[in-house]
């Protein structure tokens, strides 16, 4: 799989460098051919004689280096790889990267490329946590950079327990092997693809709205996953703050009707991933000014159903697509509850999480999900909510080359 591919692995300055040491070693092992490009902050960590005696390549570590720089060599070296690797990516790489920052040779070399790009980051698990690192991880995710891990465990502070663990060698290793086979024999390549994400907006009055928490982190994860395996895309989006994915077509809407709307008009599609969490009711007379507050306390309001969008595309009767997956978003029996829709609603497939507030997964980056199907129930790890796209996709994937639909 990884004969002769030239990996740029850019090492930063954290503790979790010196499991970069092993990661060059496995990919060795498999016959890639690696390069390295050491921030200073990493060189107080790993030393470029360690790194180079690994790699039987020369280490690169500064910009202004007018041996390598005589024909601008941090461009040579992004552009002569197959991909570009930054394990560990600390908060601070991947701050820069996200805002287009060219201050050393990492950077530089991250930024004046069109290859590929996989991080692996790595940091306290408060930085993780922070708001920053979140902005900075969506923007990055919209960029079409892959992300594996972080994992949850100890650190090397006393007494820190979380996430924020440097994924392991092997898994970055498979990260890496899954990238090259995805790049050389797309899975979803021809196929057509309908992704729905966030939430809905139903308007009370030109002010007010009923909604719910969602982020749409996941739904646009599985879209640009589906994009990055080959597939023509549709991303149905309500009002979310993450950014739009590279190469997705996407449909900005504001409530249920205008969601099923557009859904509808780009039928027909090989699959549909319904991952948007519909708001079940509308006010059904919206007031047309604000409503103001009056003596007779809180004003009534009258609520009808939403149009079911999963079911109504489930049980399309000329349209429906080969595969229908559902989400379901529960607070209590998560299993039983999908179980009951998967029946109730009629498609093929639900991802069932749970997103009670104690779990963090509502607005947050890591999903721990159940894929609940007519021939049983699996229970996926936690991961990353793009991991968990990846992993989805790669079963859309592996389902419609199996129905040759």
């Amino acid at each position: 799989m990884l004969d002769e591919k030239r990996i740029l692995l850019i090492i930063s300055g954290g503790i979790a460098a010196y499991k970069s040491l092993d990661l060059i070693r496995r990919l060795k092992e498999r016959g890639a051919r690696v390069r390295a490009i050491l921030t200073p902050a990493a060189q107080q960590f790993v030393t470029p004689l360690t790194v180079g005696a690994i790699t039987g390549e020369r280490v690169f570590t500064d910009l202004f280096d007018l041996t390598a720089e005589h024909d601008i060599g941090h461009i040579r070296l992004s552009r002569e790889a197959d991909l570009l690797v930054a394990a560990p990516a600390t908060a601070d790489l991947i701050a820069k990267m996200a805002h287009g920052f060219a201050d050393d040779l990492a950077t530089t070399a991250l930024l004046a490329t069109d290859t590929p790009v996989l991080i692996a980051p790595a940091m306290n698990p408060r930085m993780w946590a922070h708001p920053a690192t979140r902005r900075n991880m969506a923007r990055l995710t919209a960029d079409g950079i892959a992300t594996v891990g972080p994992n949850s465990g100890a650190m090397a502070e006393r007494d820190e327990f979380g996430e924020g663990r440097m994924a392991e060698p092997l898994e970055i290793l498979a990260a890496i092997e899954a990238h090259f086979k995805v790049r050389e024999a797309p899975p979803l390549k021809g196929r057509r693809i309908l992704v729905t994400s966030g939430p809905t907006h139903e308007p009370i009055d030109p002010v007010r709205y009923i909604a719910n928490r969602s982020s749409g982190k996941q739904g646009h994860a599985i879209a640009a996953a589906a994009q990055a395996a080959g597939a023509e895309v549709v991303l149905v989006a309500g009002p979310v703050e993450v950014p739009d994915p590279r190469g997705v077509r996407v449909i900005h809407v504001e409530s249920a009707r205008e969601m099923i709307a557009a859904v509808e008009e780009n039928l027909p599609v090989d699959a549909a991933v319904f991952a948007a969490a519909v708001a079940d009711w509308r006010v059904a007379d919206a007031a047309e000014q604000k409503i103001k507050k009056g003596a007779d306390g809180a004003p009534a309001l009258h609520l009808v159903e939403n149009p079911d969008i999963l079911a109504s595309i489930a049980r399309h009767h000329t349209l429906r697509p080969r595969l229908v997956v559902g989400f379901a978003a529960e607070t209590e029996r998560v299993v039983a509850h999908a179980r009951e829709k998967l029946a109730r609603k009629g498609c093929d497939w639900i991802v069932a999480n749970d997103v009670s507030p104690a779990t963090g997964i509502m607005g947050g980056d890591a999903n721990t999900v159940h894929l609940v199907t007519a021939g049983g129930v699996e229970d996926w790890p936690s991961a990353s909510k793009s991991e968990v796209a990846r992993h989805l996709v790669a079963r859309i994937a592996a389902e419609l080359a199996g129905g040759n639909a």
